[in-house]
């Protein structure tokens, strides 16, 4: 069954939650808010609001999280970049009213627009604890959110001092950051469930980078500081488009298919590409698949199917289309959904990790659309 969510204003940003206690909820950014929302059977339940004042431009949930569906002493925790470049942590609990904690702003934070965040990958404390935002500073930022907390219960206070996720605004300390630059501006970050110590970076000219953010710079054998990058992975024709000036910037997107850590995707204007960690020849990708789309925005693979990704369409005389590829058929046309007419476009989606049938999550202007990508057999 379809469904939609009408925002009072435009949608910029969508999440859902992979959770497996909280799948069922999505968060939307809008031009002043965060929205949580609830994906019932017959319809989306607006569980929590979060006023922020600024456009917000990326979300992240943590793995704290736990859907009113599954406990009755539910909790939310997520967190949301906005258009000054500043952080907020978003809290709320079954028993209690939204709460926002900002960080990250002025001197001590990022200085161009944060364009993706993910908290760290596997699914211990660390998963909770820290988050990662990259931008157009060329800044990688991993915030420790609770600093001085033990999480291995060696501090003998730690188990009668409140749960910094929930503790008034006045009581959290500062989170700390520590930044890994790049070359180029940032377009996205991925975290893994298989691994909590890296993170896959891309930027806008077709390179991405497999970062192992706990390295210690202290042990470059070459000396060269914060250069903690295991691996490059490289878009040929993107790389070589941007340094010979033939194109402008590249709004690269890639993401890490959930249940094979060696397997990346990723859209580069008119082609698709994938690469195989296990297999690298020299970087380049795997499969390169030119011509599949004709100006691709936003590449997502499905959690509960991962044979299956998909990639929105960001050329403004198609309107706002995605379309579903297969990896068993990588040639094969792909099944196209067509949201909406031109001039709109999906500005953000991806696939919700509940069972069944894969459903997909976008907002298409002011709309929240939740559909399904196919039928039972």
């Amino acid at each position: 069954m379809d469904l939609q969510f009408i925002h009072p204003t435009q949608i910029y940003s969508v999440r859902p939650c992979r959770n497996p206690d909280a799948n069922d909820l999505v968060a939307i950014g809008g031009e002043h808010s965060v929205d949580v929302i609830q994906i019932l059977p017959d319809r989306c339940l607006r569980i929590a609001s979060f006023h922020i004042g600024c456009r917000v431009t990326a979300l992240a949930w943590s793995s704290r999280t736990v859907s009113p569906s599954s406990s009755e002493n539910w909790i939310l925790e997520l967190t949301a970049a906005v258009a000054d470049y500043g952080l907020h942590l978003l809290t709320k609990a079954a028993s209690s009213t939204e709460n926002v904690f900002s960080f990250g702003g002025g001197l001590s934070g990022h200085h161009g627009r944060i364009n993706d965040m993910t908290f760290c990958g596997g699914w211990d404390e660390d998963s909770m604890r820290y988050l990662a935002t990259v931008s157009d500073d060329k800044n990688l930022m991993v915030w420790d959110l609770q600093p001085g907390v033990d999480m291995n219960g060696d501090d003998p206070e730690s188990a009668t001092r409140p749960s910094p996720s929930l503790s008034p605004t006045s009581d959290r300390p500062q989170p700390l950051a520590y930044a890994i630059t790049f070359a180029h501006p940032l377009t996205s970050i991925r975290s893994h469930p298989g691994t909590n110590k890296e993170f896959l970076v891309s930027d806008c000219f077709g390179s991405v980078f497999l970062t192992d953010w706990r390295a210690d710079p202290e042990d470059s054998e070459d000396g060269v500081l914060r250069n903690s990058s295991i691996l490059e992975l490289i878009e040929p024709e993107s790389l070589a488009a941007s340094v010979t000036g033939g194109t402008k910037q590249w709004s690269a997107s890639v993401d890490w298919r959930p249940d094979a850590i060696d397997i990346v995707g990723g859209v580069y204007n008119n082609r698709f590409v994938l690469w195989d960690i296990s297999k690298l020849q020299g970087g380049v990708p795997t499969v390169n698949n030119v011509g599949a789309i004709e100006s691709g925005g936003i590449f997502r693979w499905c959690p509960t199917y991962p044979e299956h990704f998909a990639i929105s369409n960001r050329n403004p005389t198609k309107g706002a289309v995605i379309s579903v590829f297969n990896c068993n058929y990588i040639h094969a046309q792909p099944s196209v959904f067509n949201l909406h007419s031109r001039p709109l476009l999906v500005n953000d989606f991806d696939f919700l990790s509940t069972p069944g049938i894969p459903r997909i999550v976008a907002a298409v202007g002011k709309t929240l659309r939740v559909f399904l990508i196919g039928t039972e057999n």
